[in-house]
Parts: structure tokens; C-alpha cells; sequence
């Protein structure tokens, strides 16, 4: 859990931090440059919302604000939730007009226009990617609800929403776009085959079709997980490089003051050398609990030799 005080100093992720983590979160350039600090409020939700929020604790604030039963993220592509979680901040949206169980893509694009509009009427600086969310793909929509969720913190004004009654009890649990059932096989003179006869065939027939669609289930999330896998590689990648830029500067600042501690020539002043010693003891500090690794002997030669 990151420390009040490293918030209230706009700083949240120390270098120890930035080392070990893995996920998504606001650049460190950003939360460093005073002109686009946010305020404690902000960065808080910025830190709890973009870095702590799994998939379940989103779904389950979606299920609890609205009283609905989605069970996946990728159920949010209908837009019906996203209508609905901006009429509980100005509750002016048309739910009358939104499709709450919408099943076709035409009933999507519908909700993203209703969606859309109530953007314009706020004016909410936020591009809608309409045509990546109706795919109901788990990034995008994760994205766009983390997203949703950090404005709706700073915007719900507060006391109870009855989201049944704002949708007039319209049931909202929708069937997500599925893939059309293939079409019946032919045989090879052209006429179709006959459909078997019920008896012992009829549950292997079944057991078939559960099969099949477990293994549609189970290749669309082994594509999601792929995705997941891409995006925390990029992510990864970037924070490796910010560790790095950071860590050299401060070893740089580590070689200055320990040339200064060092020197000879008699000119540092007791004043000047005790403020050196603070430098250090700041630069070598680690968090409470935290524990050095020991390194291999025979690495400590080979670094040292080098």
C-alpha cells in the first residue's frame, strides 16, 4: 500500500517501487511535473483505480451500483452499463432509449449513441472507441471501464442510486454476441444428411456440442490471455527503461557525493560534510521490512574485478 506522505508529495512510486512493479500507471514524468500534479483526491484514485482495481472488484462495482448480474467484463461491449453508469452521475441519460439486454450489434451502436450524446452534453473529454468496444474483447473494454470508474469517483455526487427504477425495472443481463451456429453438413451428393434418430446418439450428440462450445470458450480466452500477455510485455518494457533512466541518476548523484565525502584537499566544511552524510544515508535508505538480498560471492568478484 503506498505511504499519505509519498501521495501528499506527488510522488507515487519511489525507485524501489518502480523496480518491482509490474502493472499499469500514470508516467512518473507526469506525477513529477508540478504544473499536472493532482491533487491528493486524484492521485489517490489514480493510484487505487489504475493500479489496485482487478477485473472481479470492477464487476462487482458495476453489478452493485446498477443491480445487475454480468459475470465479465467483456459483457460491458452491449454499452447498456456504461448508458447507465453515466445516468447514475446526471441521471438525464435516456434508459427508455437504451437497450439493456441488447444481443445484436445493431443495439450496440444504438446504447454508443445515446453514450455518445450524453459525452457531448457534458462535455466529457473522452473518445468513445465505439467500433473496439462493440467487439466485446476483455482489453478494450477493461480499459474504458478502469477509465469510467476513475470519472465516475470524481464525479458521482453522492446518496443512493435506484438503477432499477431509473431503467424502470427493463432486465439487463445481455447475451453477448456469439458466433452463428455452422451451417448443417451435405453430403457429397448434394443432399443433406438425415438428422439421427433420438436414443443413445442424442447424448453423444450433446456431449458433442458441449464439447465444442467449451473449446470456442476456452480458445476466446486463451486470446484474451495472449492480449493480456502482449500488453503487460509492452508495459514491462517501459517501466524497465524509466527504472533505468532513474536509477542512473542516481548513481550518478551517489559517485558526486561520495567523491566530495572522499576528498582529501581539506576543503569540505563540517556543515557541508554532514549534509554529504545525510545525502547518503537518504540514498541507501530502504522501506521497512525490506531485506538486501544477498548477492553470489562469485558475482561480487566478477563485478568487482570488472
Amino acid at each position: 500500500m503506498y505511504d499519505s506522505a509519498v501521495v501528499r508529495s506527488g510522488l507515487a512510486l519511489t525507485v524501489g517501487r518502480v523496480r518491482g512493479f509490474t502493472g499499469a500507471e500514470p508516467s512518473l514524468h507526469t506525477l513529477f511535473l508540478p504544473s499536472t500534479r493532482p491533487s491528493y483526491h486524484e492521485l489517490l484514485n489514480l493510484i487505487v483505480v489504475d493500479v489496485m482495481t482487478s477485473r472481479a472488484e470492477l464487476i462487482t462495482w458495476v453489478n452493485d451500483l446498477l443491480q445487475i448480474n454480468y459475470t465479465k467484463i467483456e459483457q460491458c461491449g452491449s454499452g447498456a452499463a456504461y448508458a447507465q453508469i453515466i445516468d447514475s452521475i446526471y441521471q438525464d441519460v435516456p434508459l427508455s432509449r437504451v437497450k439493456m439486454n441488447a444481443n445484436q450489434e445493431y443495439e450496440y451502436l444504438n446504447n454508443f449513441k445515446i453514450i455518445q450524446a450524453a459525452f457531448k452534453k457534458h462535455q466529457i473529454d473522452k473518445p468513445v472507441p465505439v467500433t473496439a468496444l462493440i467487439k466485446c474483447k476483455m482489453q478494450d473494454n477493461l480499459e474504458f471501464l478502469q477509465w469510467l470508474k476513475k470519472y465516475w469517483d470524481m464525479h458521482y455526487p453522492g446518496g443512493q442510486y435506484d438503477a432499477v427504477a431509473r431503467r424502470k425495472g427493463a432486465p439487463a443481463d445481455p447475451n453477448p454476441l456469439i458466433a452463428a451456429p455452422a451451417a448443417p453438413k451435405v453430403a457429397s451428393n448434394g443432399a443433406a444428411r438425415p438428422a439421427k434418430t433420438l436414443g443413445a446418439s442424442t447424448g453423444m450428440g450433446a456431449r458433442a456440442t458441449s464439447r465444442t462450445g467449451t473449446t470456442f470458450g476456452t480458445q476466446k480466452e486463451i486470446e484474451n490471455l495472449t492480449t493480456q500477455l502482449e500488453e503487460f510485455k509492452l508495459s514491462m518494457e517501459g517501466l524497465e527503461k524509466e527504472r533505468d533512466f532513474y536509477f542512473n541518476k542516481l548513481r550518478d548523484i551517489e559517485i558526486l557525493i561520495g567523491a566530495r565525502v572522499d576528498s582529501k584537499d581539506g576543503k569540505v566544511s563540517e556543515s557541508e560534510m554532514e549534509n554529504l552524510k545525510q545525502m547518503q544515508a537518504i540514498l541507501y535508505s530502504t522501506e521497512e521490512g525490506f531485506e538486501v538480498p544477498e548477492l553470489d560471492a562469485g558475482l561480487v568478484d566478477e563485478e568487482e574485478t570488472y
